[in-house]
C-alpha cells in the first residue's frame, strides 16, 4: 500500500496555495497512513462522480464549480449522526465502505491538518460549524465527535429570531472573506440543525502573468458564436499531457504543492467528452502522464464567477436518497429520531487573474423533523379534560376546571 497520494481535491479538481515568486521553496511531501490514503481515494472517487452528475444535469449555468472536499466534510459531520440504513447509504455515497467511523473521522482530521500546514505562505482555511435550535436535545457524543475531529463550532440559536439567520450567514461571510455572503435564505419551524463547511483559498502563481500582455481575444462558445474575453498570456516551460480526447497543462502555485490543471479538448472533441472520461483510474493515469516540461505559449482567460446548486437530487442519485426521506435514521443526533436532511446546498466562488487564484466554497446540510417527528410520547388532548393550577410549595390548588368544549366562551 502506498503511503502517500497526490491531493486532488477541492474546487473543480483545483487546489490553490500561495507563495512569493522570489521566495519559492521545495514542495513538501505529505505522508499519510494507510487509512488516510484509502480516504483520499474514496474522496477522489466521490468528487469525480459528483462532478459528472452535476455536469450532466446542469442546463442553466454556463460555468460550474464544485468543491468535493467541502461537500464531503459537511456530509461527514452529518454522517456521525446517522445509523442503520441511512448510515450505510451515506457510506456508499461517500465511497468510504471498508472504513470505520473512527477511521473516517481520524483520516479527515489528518488530511485537513496536512493540507493547511504544507506551506507557511499558503492561505488555506477550512472551517466547520453546527448550529441547532435552542432547546433541541443533541446527543453529546455527536457534538464531541465533530468538535474533536472537525474542530466544529457548535452553538444553540433561537431559530425563531431573525438574528439566527444573520448569525449563520455572517459566519459564512467571515470564513470565506466575504466571497460568499450567505448560504441559507430562511429558517422554517421544522429546521432543527444546520451543519456547515467553508473553505477559502488564495494563491499566487509560481510564475505570474504580465498584466500588460492581457488582451481581448475571441472565445468560441459551444453554440458556434464568439465572445471577446480578457485573455492572459505568457510563455513558460510547463508540465504537459495529451491523449486522444484532450491536451492539458499544469500550472503551479507557490512552492508547487498546489496546482491548477487545465484540460482543453481537441477540436474534434467536446468538453463533455472529457467529463465522460472522469474516473478514479483515468484520473490517476492522467496525473502520472504529465511530462517534465514543454515550452508553451499559454493563453488563459480571466475567470470570475459564482455558482450554487442544491445537491438533493445528485446525492439521491448517488445512493443517499434515504437520508432525505421520512425513513431516515439520524438517532445519533437525537435518540428520539424523526429527523431527515431537508437539503444540501453548495456555493462556490473563483477569481483567476494575472497574479493567481482566489476561491471559496460553502456547503450546508439542513436537518428537519420528519412528518412523523421524534419518537416521543404522544399526548393529544382531543376530548373533554380536567385541569388544575396549583402553588408548588404548599400544593394549594388555586384553580381547577373541566373543558368539554374549548370553543365555548360561556
Amino acid at each position: 500500500m502506498r503511503t502517500s497520494f497526490p491531493i486532488l481535491l477541492v474546487l473543480f479538481l483545483l487546489i490553490a496555495g500561495s507563495c512569493n515568486q522570489d521566495d519559492i521553496t521545495v514542495p513538501k511531501t505529505i505522508t499519510l497512513d494507510e487509512k488516510s490514503v484509502e480516504l483520499i481515494e474514496a474522496e477522489n472517487e466521490f468528487g469525480l462522480e459528483l462532478f459528472q452528475k452535476i455536469y450532466a444535469g446542469e442546463e442553466e449555468s454556463d460555468n460550474i464549480m464544485v468543491s468535493p472536499l467541502s461537500v464531503s466534510l459537511a456530509l461527514a459531520m452529518t454522517y456521525n449522526g446517522a445509523n442503520g440504513e441511512t448510515k450505510t447509504a451515506m457510506e456508499e455515497t461517500l465511497k468510504v465502505y471498508g472504513l470505520t467511523p473512527e477511521d473516517i473521522n481520524e483520516s479527515y482530521a489528518s488530511l485537513v491538518a496536512a493540507l493547511k500546514s504544507l506551506d507557511p505562505k499558503v492561505i488555506l482555511e477550512i472551517a466547520n460549524a453546527i448550529y441547532y435550535r435552542e432547546g433541541f436535545p443533541v446527543e453529546e457524543d455527536f457534538v464531541a465527535t465533530n468538535q474533536n475531529y472537525y474542530e466544529a463550532e457548535v452553538e444553540a440559536l433561537d431559530f425563531g429570531s431573525s438574528q439566527a439567520l444573520n448569525t449563520i450567514n455572517d459566519w459564512v461571510a467571515d470564513k470565506t472573506h466575504d466571497k460568499i455572503d450567505k448560504i441559507i435564505d430562511n429558517i422554517s419551524g421544522d429546521h432543527v440543525m444546520f451543519l456547515l463547511n467553508a473553505i477559502y483559498f488564495k494563491g499566487i502563481w509560481q510564475s505570474e502573468f504580465d498584466e500588460d500582455a492581457t488582451e481581448e481575444l475571441p472565445f468560441y462558445l459551444q453554440n458556434g458564436s464568439t465572445v471577446q474575453v480578457p485573455t492572459m498570456k505568457k510563455t513558460e516551460s510547463l508540465p504537459y499531457y495529451s491523449n486522444n480526447v484532450f491536451r492539458a497543462v499544469k500550472l503551479a502555485y507557490g512552492a508547487g504543492n498546489y496546482n491548477m490543471f487545465v484540460f482543453l479538448p481537441h477540436e474534434e472533441n467536446s468538453l463533455e467528452d472529457i467529463v465522460n472520461e472522469l474516473g478514479v483510474n483515468s484520473w490517476k493515469s492522467w496525473m502520472e502522464s504529465f511530462s517534465d516540461t514543454v515550452n508553451i505559449d499559454l493563453k488563459l482567460p480571466r475567470l470570475k464567477y459564482k455558482y450554487e446548486i442544491m445537491l438533493n437530487d445528485v446525492l439521491s442519485d448517488m445512493g443517499m436518497g434515504v437520508a432525505f426521506g421520512d425513513g431516515a435514521d439520524f438517532t445519533g443526533i437525537n435518540k428520539g429520531g424523526g429527523l431527515k436532511i431537508d437539503y444540501v446546498k453548495h456555493k462556490t466562488f473563483i477569481d483567476v487573474n494575472e497574479k493567481g487564484t482566489e476561491a471559496a466554497a460553502v456547503t450546508v446540510v439542513a436537518v428537519v423533523v420528519t412528518s412523523v417527528g421524534p419518537n416521543n410520547m404522544q399526548f393529544n388532548v382531543n376530548r373533554p379534560f380536567l385541569y388544575a393550577i396549583t402553588e408548588k410549595d404548599s400544593d394549594a390548588i388555586l384553580f381547577m376546571g373541566t373543558v368539554k368544549n374549548p370553543k365555548s366562551e360561556e
